[in-house]
């Protein structure tokens, strides 16, 4: 069994002690660094009141990502099936 590691990650000017399994230490520090770039990006566009709404429209941007993925790649997986029906169809012919 992994030992766990201590980690700290700093989002929106503050740190969150973290205890993980080394394997996704490389994960938490890529998504704390897309954070990071997207609060700034979304700071220098937008007139903010606090990192309270930042960090509001981050996840939802995030959030938003994350379904569409879900959705694209349900389309992808029902476009595959089509195919490969077709394919099926087409090899029992033959087969016939």
């Amino acid at each position: 069994m992994e030992d766990k590691l201590k980690i700290k990650i700093s989002i929106a000017d503050r740190v969150y002690p973290l205890t993980i399994d080394p394997s996704r230490e490389e994960g938490l520090r890529k998504a704390a660094k897309s954070i990071e770039a997207m609060i700034k990006q979304l700071e220098q566009s937008y007139a903010v009141r606090d990192k309270q709404d930042v960090l509001a429209m981050c996840a939802l941007q995030f959030a938003a990502r994350s379904e569409q993925h879900t959705i694209d790649k349900s389309d992808d997986n029902e476009e595959v099936q089509d195919r490969l029906q077709v394919l099926e169809q087409l090899l029992s012919q033959h087969l016939s």
